[in-house]
């Protein structure tokens, strides 16, 4: 299993659709831990699309679980989130 680190540049996750009237940054916290997210940039040719968020990392990244890859650290620019 390896624990892959993708680069990126943005602080904030996009949203696919919204369709809350929450607030981003609560959003963002109640939302992302155990959520499915579509991936913009793939860890490799191979892994799906999706990832499973699985916990914080830092301010602006989280550890998820891509399947056909494994665990990876992915920045809030990588991803896009359903609402």
């Amino acid at each position: 299993m390896s624990n892959t680190i993708l680069d990126s540049n943005s602080t904030t996750p996009q949203w696919c659709s919204v369709k809350s009237n929450l607030s981003l940054d609560t959003a963002i916290e109640l939302h992302l831990p155990n959520t499915w997210v579509k991936l913009l940039k793939l860890p490799n040719p191979y892994s799906h699309d999706e990832a499973l968020i699985l916990c914080k990392e830092s301010e602006s990244s989280w550890v998820a679980w891509v399947p056909d890859h494994g665990e990876a650290i992915i920045d809030n620019s990588q991803f896009c989130m359903y609402s």
